[in-house]
């Protein structure tokens, strides 16, 4: 189960820095603040899981 949820975080962040990038070159502050918060989830979803692959160890 770990393995899909540290999959679904990369792709969280992926998903966010593109949403920042298209938001940078529309100049869409909306998106752009939209992909900085799907990077930060993705980021606290990957730290999640690695706090519980440390505590399983």
């Amino acid at each position: 189960m770990a393995a899909s949820e540290k999959a679904r975080a990369k792709i969280e962040q992926m998903v966010g820095k593109a949403a920042q990038a298209a938001g940078r070159a529309t100049g869409n502050h909306t998106l752009i603040a939209k992909g900085r918060a799907a990077q930060a989830a993705g980021r606290a979803r990957e730290t999640k899981e690695s706090l519980k692959d440390t505590g399983r160890r």
